[in-house]
């Protein structure tokens, strides 16, 4: 623990380094400023008496992951007050004003003291941590104090620190743990081999999210006027790369309809959709009331927040970032009944293998690959129908990962 705490003490002062250059690294250390005085004024000032849930994400990823869990306590157990922290900037400036919790914080840099702090003001009954985020000083003062701890959606990997041989320390933090929800059956195997039993394979709760999204998806009338009664491709979460194969696309199907939202609202980008859509296209944000979407062939969505809604005009998806680090969100789309494409990079991603697996999806590594895809799918109802059927029923059958950790949580309700 000695090096560990050496370890914090230094990438705190890396952070407050490079927070002279860095934006990201200046809203780490701007948003933990005055951070317990802030609480106290939010949390200990409040003079409630109700039991408090910590649930921490490191970043949006992972919040958008334990977001169904958060709804679901905020639904079912109101009595309880819910405190969320982020670790990444990413997250927080983000989700700060996310009405779902009571309260929005930077979690503490990991060191005795301020967890000591954190915990004197938060006085959580019950702690929950969500896939990664394995802070040891967090975890062994939970652990002393008798705090309910939990991590909900986690993987483990055989590469991870707590499977080598110097990986003792961490090792120990997972007795914090009541009770450790995985993804997977290899992340059970995994900690048996360590000795950990207390593990629940409850899958992902992103599904229950994207299910969640898709019953409430709302109509966009912009789009419905954009669609007609015309066919329409979606391209959500778009980088350059994906744009290069997706442009002779749209040129070559004059009859569809594409939906196109860069990752990104490069201008640079926008503007060469805009000039090589040979059917025209339009950007969302300039739509009027009264105009005629319907004119262009292609409509390009140059905001935030509508791109989950708009898979449910579509009949078929690609989705971005698989010529990069890794592709986006699959199953929003998945969960729409849409077949879906995506670049060759998504190994890492267990979702997009078994969308591949079921026949729901297509890696797809250039133009004319894309173009064979879309092709065969747009000239065959009963293909595009079954691997959009293939897509909705493989995040129907991995539903009710929520369920499974309030179970446990609430049941018998604490």
């Amino acid at each position: 623990m000695v090096l560990y705490n050496i370890g914090i003490h230094l990438y705190t002062a890396a952070i407050k380094l490079a927070s002279l250059w860095n934006g990201k690294a200046r809203s780490w250390r701007t948003g933990r400023r005055d951070i317990f005085s802030r609480m106290k004024e939010r949390i200990g000032a409040d003079g409630s008496d109700r039991p408090l849930i910590w649930i921490h994400a490191a970043s949006l990823g992972e919040f958008e992951q334990g977001r169904p869990v958060i709804e679901a306590i905020r639904s079912a157990h109101p009595r309880y007050r819910i405190l969320l922290t982020f670790f990444s900037p990413s997250g927080y400036e983000i989700r700060r004003d996310y009405p779902g919790a009571d309260y929005i914080f930077y979690l503490p840099a990991d060191t005795p003291r301020n967890v000591r702090r954190f915990l004197d003001i938060a006085r959580p009954s019950t702690a929950v941590f969500i896939k990664y985020e394995f802070w040891l000083n967090y975890l062994s003062e939970l652990r002393r104090r008798g705090i309910r701890t939990f991590i909900v959606s986690a993987i483990f990997r055989r590469n991870s620190i707590f499977f080598r041989p110097y990986g003792g320390v961490f090792r120990r933090a997972l007795g914090t743990f009541e009770r450790l929800f995985v993804q997977n059956e290899e992340s059970r195997a995994l900690l048996a081999g360590i000795g950990i039993d207390r593990v629940t394979v409850a899958g992902d709760t992103r599904f229950d999210r994207v299910a969640a999204i898709a019953a409430a998806a709302r109509c966009i009338e912009c789009i419905e006027r954009f669609c007609g009664e015309a066919p329409c491709f979606i391209a959500g979460s778009t980088w350059g790369p994906d744009e290069e194969i997706l442009l002779p696309l749209v040129n070559a199907h004059r009859d569809w309809k594409f939906i196109i939202a860069p990752h990104e609202m490069e201008e640079q980008r926008i503007g060469r959709i805009e000039r090589e859509a040979a059917g025209g296209a339009v950007r969302y944000t300039r739509l009027r009331a009264d105009s005629d979407p319907a004119s262009a062939q292609v409509l390009i969505i140059d905001t935030i927040g509508i791109l989950s809604s708009a898979y449910r005009y579509a009949r078929a998806a690609y989705i971005g970032g698989g010529f990069g680090a890794g592709i986006h969100n699959t199953l929003e789309a998945a969960t729409f009944g849409l077949p879906i494409a995506f670049g060759p990079n998504y190994s890492r991603f267990k979702e997009a293998c078994e969308l591949i697996a079921c026949d729901a999806a297509r890696s797809v590594a250039s133009a004319p690959e894309l173009e064979a895809w879309f092709s065969a799918l747009a000239g065959d109802r009963t293909l595009l129908d079954k691997r959009g059927r293939a897509a909705a029923d493989y995040v129907t059958a991995h539903r009710g990962a929520t369920d499974a950790i309030l179970g446990v949580l609430f049941g018998p309700e604490q």
